[in-house]
């Protein structure tokens, strides 16, 4: 049956019995499925990937894995299974929406075995398979799981079990327009595991706090009687009754059952499901009936690569934040939150914390399999949707300034990052397409985002606090998408020239000259100032070098009064937040950067973390004092965007950069700019060269630094002004005293 598009239905098992003649010499399992599978073989898991084989555009492409099954292998019976979920191909994506790519899960194999005396052995999915469902009778990303124990099938995929009932399975042929192609990108997988704390027990409701908001989900030990039904719920945060409060997960139930056989220990962990949360709540169990309760943290299996440490807690704390938010959303994609019924790639988050990202963790092949999803999105007249994947998810063929924009902005960091001409090889025409998308449909004399051009034009400076009252903010969307457009053309001359296409190097900085003069002619008065008047519009007409002259010092100096006026506080929104501190570094104004970084009242930083935040919060204001949480209908407190600041803190603070004329760190830049409260910093970032570190220590009115080159790498250190001259570094370890000269 294909069910209720609102309905979920029991997972499918799948079992073939095969028998081999012969020991076994090698042998290799090559499997994919449309939704998610888990495979066995005799009883024992292939691999450890979550998820598998992972979240594409189904309708364009699917991605396999490949595992040596060698070791499973005996001579004589053997038995080879799975296990499907819904996962993101049939079940709950997004606001509500389910079967968006089909009504059932889907499985496809190939194994192939070599044996002792040369000759090959060949298994594949096909009319012998047969079938059954079992104790998962629901298993949804955004719902949660439902096990009952008491149907558990035993020793299903071993050759002594008698698989009485089981039927054959429907056979369907293969979408010939569908591309299946080896997994690219870090698996999903069990990365570590938190041991929560029991804060409340009453009335079979038992609360635990992991002390830390993550993506996962819990695995269970219990000892109770057959029949109990144990709920699990995850929440955030709690309410001010010490209860859960889960009124911002909006439609996703996040909720696992599991219904008890009653035979000793249970131990039990969901399998096509993953949770955002903190909290656990457990009913059904007594506190003594709980043996053992575990946060397993989940996410897309990336190196951290990035070190930061100062002499600040609280910015120190915000470094993990910051961390735990990245864990937490870079799971199989770049999505926006990991606990409400979104949990979407959406590509403005993603452009603008890239560069933290990188710094972060080894994000290189993760954004590679993002940045194909991105171009497997892209519409035939060349637009980027918000969503990636996208499939009636939002149904816009535009995502809109600093959204569609990643399209062009992420490749560029990575290329920068890593010194991997490849993504902007594969990515090249890609960008072009998004460029005459542009000119031709969203963009009049130069101007993006015309307001004749569309009824919607974009998403705004979103939510920013500059008093407009709207989630779009105060910034004119036109001004923003005219200055990104600037900026698109010229990163994309810069691409041209590495890919040595000189002809269109020169057209887009030619295109680049045009739309920055047609940006200063609407949004910039005589006087040099953003007509508009918000932080954001300063923001990006400096960084982006849409002014120029006398212009640059007086729009700076009219932001930093701003900034000042407000009680150093920010009013910027998830466009305009990521440069701020960046523009008033490059500007002259770098005290007033840090009173911004290390400002503790609202809104800042450093405000969710004064008040118990281990992950970034998505609204600067989701929650206060006065108020409490912030609208229920969006607010989530694991967002990463805002975390965009890592980056300077890195950079910065610390003072650890990249040469952009040598991408890959093959020459680095030490520019530490001390300031604020601090009175040391460090960072280090393992390479594609080898690990870079910097650390600073004040020492009277001197700067003690210790500075490690990797080898392959040439380095300059950039002291503060002040602190003498540059001067070039060679690999090795330095000890340098900077004084005041």
């Amino acid at each position: 049956m294909t069910g209720s598009p609102r309905s979920s239905a029991p997972c499918p098992f799948l079992r073939k019995t095969f028998r081999l003649e012969q020991p076994v010499k090698a042998a290799r399992l090559t499997v994919t499925a449309l939704g998610m599978y888990e495979c066995e073989i005799n009883g024992q898991r292939v691999g450890d990937h979550v998820f598998a084989p992972g979240w594409t555009a189904y309708d364009k492409r699917v991605m396999y894995q490949s595992h040596d099954v060698a070791p499973l292998l005996r001579q004589g019976e053997n038995v080879i299974g799975a296990i499907l979920g819904d996962g993101w191909y049939c079940g709950f994506v997004g606001w509500g929406n389910r079967q968006l790519y089909g009504d059932r899960p889907r499985f496809l194999a190939q194994m192939d075995v070599l044996l002792a005396d040369e000759t090959m052995f060949s298994l594949v999915t096909d009319g012998t398979w047969t079938t059954t469902t079992g104790p998962i009778r629901e298993s949804d990303l955004l719902m949660g799981e439902i096990y009952d124990a008491r149907m558990e099938l035993g020793r299903w995929s071993q050759t002594d079990y008698a698989a009485e009932g089981w039927e054959p399975v429907l056979v369907d042929a293969i979408n010939k327009a569908v591309s299946i192609e080896e997994r690219l990108g870090p698996p999903v997988r069990r990365i570590e595991q938190i041991t929560p704390r029991l804060i409340s027990g009453n009335q079979n409701q038992l609360i635990y706090d992991c002390g830390q908001n993550f993506s996962g989900r819990a695995r269970i030990s219990m000892r109770t009687t057959r029949d109990t039904v144990v709920r699990l719920r995850f929440a955030e945060i709690l309410d001010p009754k010490g209860e859960l409060y889960t009124e911002n997960l909006r439609a996703a139930r996040v909720t696992d059952y599991h219904i008890c056989r009653g035979d000793g220990v249970e131990e039990w962990e969901p399998r096509f499901t993953f949770h955002g949360f903190r909290y656990i709540e457990v009913r059904g169990l007594k506190p003594e009936e709980v043996v053992e309760l575990t946060g397993v943290v989940l996410h897309s299996d990336m190196r951290v690569t990035g070190h930061f440490k100062c002499s600040n807690e609280l910015l120190n704390q915000l470094q993990h934040n910051i961390l735990w938010g990245q864990k937490s959303n870079f799971l199989e994609i770049p999505t926006d939150c990991p606990q409400r019924d979104e949990r979407l790639g959406w590509t403005g988050d993603a452009q603008v914390f890239v560069r933290t990202a990188a710094f972060n963790m080894d994000v290189r092949s993760f954004f590679h399999k993002w940045m194909r999803d991105v171009r497997d999105a892209q519409t035939a007249g060349g637009g980027i949707p918000p969503v990636v994947p996208e499939h009636n998810l939002t149904n816009m063929e535009d995502g809109g300034p600093a959204w569609a924009d990643a399209t062009i902005i992420c490749p560029w960091t990575i290329y920068l990052c890593y010194g991997d001409r490849k993504i902007l090889e594969n990515h090249y025409e890609s960008m072009e397409r998004f460029m005459d998308f542009l000119a031709q449909q969203r963009c009049i004399g130069r101007i993006r985002a015309h307001w004749s051009v569309a009824k919607w034009v974009g998403f705004g400076d979103w939510l920013a606090l500059d008093g407009s009252g709207i989630c779009e903010g105060a910034t004119p969307v036109d001004l923003i998408g005219t200055a990104f457009y600037a900026y698109d053309a010229a990163i994309l001359a810069e691409v041209a020239a590495v890919l040595g296409r000189a002809d269109d190097a020169a057209k887009y900085r030619q295109l680049h000259g045009e739309i920055a003069e047609a940006f200063r002619r609407r949004y910039v008065t005589p006087d040099g100032l953003m007509a508009s008047g918000t932080q954001t519009s300063a923001v990006l007409a400096l960084h982006l070098g849409l002014v120029e002259g006398e212009a640059k010092g007086l729009l700076a100096r009219e932001l930093a009064h701003d900034i000042e006026k407000r009680q150093f506080h920010l009013a910027t929104g998830f466009v305009g937040t990521p440069y701020l501190l960046e523009v008033l570094e490059e500007n002259g104004y770098l005290d007033v950067a840090y009173k911004l970084l290390e400002q503790e009242t609202f809104p800042s930083w450093l405000y969710p973390v004064k008040n118990g935040a281990t992950t970034i919060w998505e609204r600067w204001d989701g929650w206060t004092a006065e108020r409490g949480p912030q609208d229920k209908s969006m607010n989530s407190y694991n967002h990463y965007a805002y975390g965009a600041v890592g980056a300077w803190m890195y950079r910065t603070v610390a003072g650890l950069e990249l040469d952009p004329s040598q991408p890959g760190y093959r020459h680095i830049l030490f520019r530490p700019r001390p300031g604020g409260s601090l009175t040391w910093a460090e960072a280090s970032l393992d390479t594609p060269h080898g690990l870079a570190a910097i650390r600073w220590e004040r020492e009277g009115t001197g700067l003690r630094l210790d500075v490690t080159v990797p080898e392959g790498a040439q380095a300059t250190l950039q002291p503060p002004t002040g602190y003498g001259e540059a001067r070039a570094l060679g690999a090795g370890r330095h000890d340098i005293v900077l004084t005041v000269v």
